[in-house]
């Protein structure tokens, strides 16, 4: 059963608001097993929210719209979808006595316009409110020749949910997820497992793996999909649709392993995985503590450390050594140009002593704007001290200065996991 998803609201094509509910609600629709292949925002506008309903019910089985259900001169879902079910709006007495006790139970007075949430499509089932005044819809749709192209008609459905996310996710898993099931008559999972990665570009491991692809290609399940996503590493998500999540784990552990093999020690961890919580793991298990000394970043490595529960176990510090007479005075860095290997490998030393850790990590770059020490934009010097064994490499990073800096953490991190690997 395919159930796709449609936004409502001019706030998020205008980026005012990030659209979080439509990724939420994907992520259960799959959980459950349902396909959604399409995610469409729609400003507020009647037409072409109207129109926009006409084109995702003409592919979908079921369409989800969310937002517009409000009490405003704006709020239009429910008069779009009575246009698409070509029905008039009734008013429902029950719902508007209820949105009134809601009011003065808080003792406040009711606008007047607060009735409009009261209207509901002829034919239309009620999802009723319990965390806001906007009741959610189950909207019956029947799709004809005039509107599909085709002979015959088909039922279909549509259902409103508001967009305040809790009131959203609510109706969701209260009454359209158990509708849906009821609907299909099929009992399915969708289930992923992603492979964390850092260390090769998308196209590189897209050609490492391109024999992998042409075989998934060709059975069609799992599929494989690559997701950049900056300092969180690139992943590599496998997606596997079976009848039970056991039929599905055991498919997606066979083709993760095969991957595996493939990417090596590029890949880092697997689905929640961060690098930051994979190098504190690491660290806890070998008895190590780690101290930080940062130039370029500023402390960026640290507030990714720090954001690990339980991360004061390993470790102790981080020298913000910003300013090169801190890297002299505080670390013992010998006087000089600071963007350099040396320098680094010093600077982790350096860490290490103030720090009391058994482990020493540090960096110094050029985030930009202007190169510095005749060494361009976007180079990174790493330092790590484990023991009085000090290794050092210099990365050069792609983007503006913040990419630059947020690369420099994992990169960081990435030479530290190696290591200790």
């Amino acid at each position: 059963m395919r159930v796709d998803v449609v936004a409502v609201g001019t706030e998020l094509l205008l980026g005012q608001i990030v659209d979080t509910n439509s990724c939420w609600i994907g992520e259960q629709l799959a959980a459950h097993g349902f396909d959604s292949l399409l995610q469409v925002k729609v400003g507020d506008n009647l037409g072409r929210v109207v129109a926009a309903l006409h084109h995702t019910l003409e592919h979908a089985d079921a369409v989800i719209v969310c937002g517009g259900l409000g009490p405003t001169h704006d709020d239009l879902t429910r008069e779009a979808i009575a246009a698409v079910m070509g029905v008039d709006l009734e008013l429902h007495q029950d719902i508007a006595d209820r949105i009134r006790a809601m009011f003065e139970a808080r003792g406040r007075y009711m606008p007047d316009n607060n009735l409009r949430q009261a209207m509901v499509p002829a034919g239309a089932a009620v999802i009723a409110q319990t965390r806001g005044t906007a009741p959610g819809l189950i909207c019956p749709v029947t799709i004809g020749e005039d509107q599909r192209g085709k002979q015959g008609w088909k039922a279909k459905v549509l259902y409103a949910v508001p967009g305040v996310p809790h009131e959203m996710k609510d109706m969701v898993e209260r009454a359209i997820l158990p509708d849906l099931h009821g609907r299909s008559g099929d009992v399915a999972v969708i289930v992923s497992r992603t492979l964390r990665t850092w260390g090769e570009s998308e196209s590189g491991l897209g050609e490492r793996l391109s024999g992998i692809i042409d075989e998934l290609d060709a059975v069609g399940n799992p599929t494989l999909a690559f997701l950049a996503s900056g300092w969180e590493g690139l992943k590599v998500r496998l997606t596997a649709k079976a009848s039970d999540p056991d039929s599905a784990a055991t498919l997606l552990a066979e083709w993760s392993r095969r991957v595996a093999e493939i990417v090596g020690d590029r890949v880092f961890g697997y689905d929640d995985d961060t690098m930051e919580s994979v190098v504190l793991q690491r660290m806890r298990e070998r008895g190590m503590t780690l101290g930080l000394a940062e130039s370029v970043t500023g402390g960026l490595v640290a507030a990714r450390l720090t954001g690990i529960a339980g991360a004061s176990d390993v470790l102790r510090g981080s020298v913000v050594s910003y300013a090169s007479a801190v890297k002299f005075d505080l670390l013992g860095v010998t006087p000089g140009p600071v963007v350099n290997e040396d320098t680094a490998g010093q600077m982790a030393l350096g860490a290490r002593r103030v720090l009391d850790s058994s482990v020493g990590l540090a960096l110094t770059g050029v985030a930009g704007p202007a190169e510095q020490d005749g060494m361009p934009v976007g180079t990174v010097c790493i330092g790590l001290a484990i023991g009085d064994t000090v290794h050092t490499t210099t990365a050069r990073l792609p983007g503006h200065r913040e990419q630059v800096r947020q690369m420099s953490v994992i990169t960081s991190l990435d030479f530290l996991r190696r290591r200790l690997d």
